[in-house]
C-alpha cells in the first residue's frame, strides 16, 4: 500500500524544472501563512479567556451545521462545560453537561490507560504476544519470520490487522459487533496484512482483541476493568457500558435514526462508551495531571513510534499530519515545540468526537458534535486544534500537508452506510 506521507506530483509537471518550481511557490505560500499566523499570535500575546472560548465554540458549532455541541475545556485550575444546540432535532432543549454522549473512539484512549495501569504493575508487559491471551485453542496468527503480534503493537494500531472484520450483520446496533466468540473465531483465519511492528493501519479490532486481552490479565470482564480501574476512582457517574434507561433519556441525538442505546460492552475497548461533558472534565484533569484535582495520577502519555520509523501510516490523520503514535493517542507538531499535542478522533452512530491535550501547558479539550442536516463548512479538528493552541497560548499547528486518503464508506460500528465514520 501507499503511504499518504508521500506526496504524489501532478500529472500536469512534467519535468523536474516546473516540479521544483512548484514545490518553492508552495514553500513560499507556507511560509508566508506561517509567517502571518506566528505574527497574529505575537499580537495577541494573550491566554483565550474563558468568556472567548464560549464565542469561538459558537462559532465552530454553527460553522459544524451541527445538531448538538458539547464542549469541555480545562486549563490548569479552570474548568468549562458549555453546550450549543439542541438535544435533539427540534426539541428545542439545549444539551447540557450531564447529556449523554458516545466517546466513540476516544473508548480506545481509556483502553491504553487501562494497559500501561496493569504495565506498571507488573500484570501484563507491553512486548507480551497477544497468543499469551488468547482463548484456549485459539491461535493467533503470525507475521513474516514468525512475527507475533504484541500488546503494543495492538495499541499503536501496528499489528497488521485489518480495520475491521469484513462484513456487518444487518440493522445491528452500534458498537455491538462484533462480539469476542466473534473475533476470536475470525482472528486464527487472518493473514496479517503486515509484518506486526513495521506500519501503522488503523484497526478498531486490533483494540477490541486488547481490551480482551486486558480483561483475561485482570480475571475480569472489561467492563469491570473499566468500572473499577477508572470510573470509579475519578468519581465518574455516567461513563457506562451498560446505559440504563434513565441515561438513554439523555442521549444526544442526531438528525438520523441511528439506532437504540443500548449495552456496548462488544466494543468497549475499540468505540463503545457512553460519557457526559461533566465526567469528561474529571477525565482530562486526571490526563493532564492537574495540581489539587481530586482524581488519582494518570500514567504520563508515552508516544514511542514515529511516522518514518514505519513503512507506511494509515487512517491516522483526520485531525492533523501526526509527528508521533502512541498507545491510543496520535502526536501532532514538533515534540520539543510549545505547540505539540496529543489527540484522539472519534466517529460513529451520528456523532463526531475529539479529545486534545497540550501536555505542557495543562490544558485540554474534548469536543462532541452530533450530525446535522446540512453540510459543515469546517474541519472540527483543526478548529478544535486551534482553539487548543489559543487556550494554551501558543502558536497554532502549521496547516496540514499531506492530504488523508480518502475514507472508506462501510466502517466500524456503523451499520447504516448513511453513518458517519468510526475513526
Amino acid at each position: 500500500m501507499k503511504s499518504f506521507f508521500k506526496i504524489q506530483p501532478s500529472p500536469v509537471i512534467k519535468n523536474s524544472i516546473r516540479g521544483a518550481v512548484c514545490r518553492t511557490a508552495t514553500r513560499g505560500i507556507l511560509s508566508g501563512f506561517l509567517l502571518i499566523t506566528s505574527a497574529a499570535w505575537m499580537d495577541a500575546q494573550q491566554p483565550l479567556s474563558l468568556e472567548d472560548v464560549d464565542l469561538r465554540g459558537a462559532n465552530i458549532f454553527e460553522q459544524s451545521a451541527a445538531t448538538g455541541m458539547v464542549l469541555v475545556v480545562v486549563r490548569n485550575q479552570e474548568v468549562m462545560i458549555k453546550s450549543y444546540g439542541e438535544t435533539s432535532p427540534g426539541s428545542r432543549v439545549r444539551p447540557d453537561s450531564n447529556s449523554l454522549i458516545r466517546l466513540c473512539s476516544i473508548s480506545k484512549v481509556l483502553a491504553a490507560d487501562l494497559l500501561m495501569k496493569l504495565a506498571n504493575e507488573g500484570k501484563v508487559a507491553l512486548t507480551d504476544p497477544l497468543q499469551r491471551f488468547a482463548p484456549p485453542n485459539a491461535i493467533v496468527p503470525k507475521g513474516a519470520g514468525g512475527t507475533e503480534i504484541t500488546l503494543r503493537d495492538l495499541a499503536t494500531h501496528t499489528a497488521g490487522l485489518p480495520r475491521e472484520v469484513s462484513s456487518y450483520p444487518a440493522k445491528t446496533p452500534h458498537f455491538t459487533f462484533p462480539d469476542e466468540t466473534f473475533r476470536w473465531t475470525w482472528l486464527p483465519k487472518q493473514r496479517l496484512l503486515t509484518r506486526p511492528g513495521t506500519a501503522a493501519l488503523y484497526s478498531n479490532i486490533g483494540f477490541d482483541l486488547l481490551g480482551d486481552a486486558l480483561a483475561r490479565a485482570a480475571n475480569k470482564t472489561y467492563a469491570q476493568l473499566l468500572e473499577e480501574r477508572i470510573v470509579r476512582p475519578l468519581g465518574l457517574r455516567d461513563t457506562t457500558l451498560s446505559p440504563t434507561t434513565e441515561q438513554c433519556g439523555r442521549l444526544l441525538q442526531g438528525s438520523r435514526d441511528e439506532g437504540p442505546c443500548t449495552d456496548t460492552q462488544a466494543s468497549g475497548a475499540s468505540g463503545g462508551v457512553y460519557s457526559t461533558g461533566a465526567d469528561m472534565a474529571r477525565v482530562l484533569q486526571y490526563l493532564l495531571h492537574i495540581p489539587g484535582a481530586s482524581t488519582p495520577v494518570a500514567p504520563e502519555v508515552a508516544v514511542p513510534l514515529k511516522p518514518a520509523q514505519l513503512k507506511w501510516v494509515q487512517g491516522l490523520s483526520h485531525a492533523g499530519d501526526p509527528t508521533g503514535i502512541g498507545l491510543g493517542w496520535i502526536q501532532l507538531g514538533d515534540p520539543d515545540g510549545p505547540s505539540a499535542l496529543v489527540e484522539k478522533t472519534g466517529g460513529g452512530a451520528g456523532f463526531q468526537t475529539y479529545v486534545a491535550l497540550s501536555l505542557k501547558r495543562q490544558t485540554g479539550i474534548v469536543l462532541a458534535v452530533t450530525q446535522g442536516k446540512r453540510r459543515a463548512h469546517i474541519n472540527v479538528f483543526h478548529e478544535a486544534n486551534n482553539l487548543l493552541a489559543a487556550l494554551a497560548n501558543v502558536p497554532p499547528l502549521p496547516p496540514r500537508v499531506h492530504p488523508a486518503r480518502p475514507v472508506r464508506k462501510r466502517q466500524s460500528h456503523v451499520p447504516q452506510p448513511a453513518s458517519p465514520p468510526a475513526q
